[in-house]
């Protein structure tokens, strides 16, 4: 069980505040936006992993990222979900420049502001499905009572009602992948991180989920970032963006202008 007594933060944090789940925050139009990222490894040498990066995503949009392993997409996700920091450059997400905050300030930042999907799910395995979509409530200062409220509620929007008091290992990799969809949008972020979020899942499955996330993505007013090797997931989206070698060297906007080098 998740304990009572979690700190609210949003008090100390007031650009951050939520109401019911929903951010005051103000009017923008750029979601997501890097301005020359570099990211530098020191492994006995220095590794490159992202050079010079420039990307702009607009709220609503639906962007994927594509590329060979080693192409920078991780380290990508882990600078936009505030888990690494940048060697140079400027990270805003959500109008908050996460590169100038510090380790307590971006995890508070993450917590009101992104939700994730992983490939390998990342439930708590002693925690059951609705206590596992809870948790991100209950880190945020919701009393429990209300939080698995609001938690069995989504659970229902995904199918999974009477999945509530499973746990992860009681269910299939569809409905592990569904509990997760779940957590990542209980709070109502305005972005959705998604990585290879149909990777372990036949594609049966796989496609069942990619519809769920098309559905929800449009009912909570969302901006969906996917990075992913499925040519047919990244088809859904607005624009792929293809990363190789730590830069971007390709975009297509799939419903407006023809692939274009970068």
């Amino acid at each position: 069980m998740v304990p009572d007594t979690l700190t609210n933060h949003a008090d100390s944090y007031p650009h951050l505040a939520h109401n019911n789940g929903r951010l005051n925050r103000p009017m923008a139009h750029v979601m997501i936006q890097l301005v020359k990222v570099c990211k530098e490894y020191s492994v006995g040498k220095t590794v490159q992993a992202l050079r010079g990066l420039d990307m702009s995503v607009e709220h609503g949009e639906r962007v994927a990222v594509m590329g060979p392993s080693g192409s920078g997409k991780s380290t990508l996700l882990n600078l936009l979900c505030g888990l690494d920091e940048p060697t140079s450059g400027i990270i805003k997400v959500d109008g908050v420049e996460l590169s100038s905050l510090g380790d307590d300030d971006r995890t508070r930042a993450r917590r009101v502001k992104i939700g994730m999907i992983f490939q390998t799910f990342n439930l708590l395995p002693t925690l059951t499905a609705v206590e596992n979509v809870s948790l991100p409530l209950r880190l945020q200062g919701s009393a429990r009572c209300e939080a698995e409220e609001r938690a069995c509620a989504m659970l229902n929007r995904v199918g999974l009602n009477h999945r509530e008091v499973h746990r992860p290992d009681e269910l299939s990799g569809g409905e592990r992948q569904r509990v997760a969809i779940a957590r990542a949008l209980v709070f109502r972020p305005p972005l959705l991180l998604a990585d290879e979020p149909t990777g372990n899942l036949d594609s049966v499955t796989g496609d069942e989920i990619l519809n769920l996330l098309d559905d929800l993505y449009r009912e909570f007013k969302s901006t969906l970032l996917l990075v992913t090797h499925n040519e047919l997931a990244a088809a859904r989206c607005d624009r792929i963006l293809t990363l190789h070698d730590g830069q971007f060297v390709k975009e297509e906007r799939l419903a407006h202008t023809a692939a274009k080098s970068l």
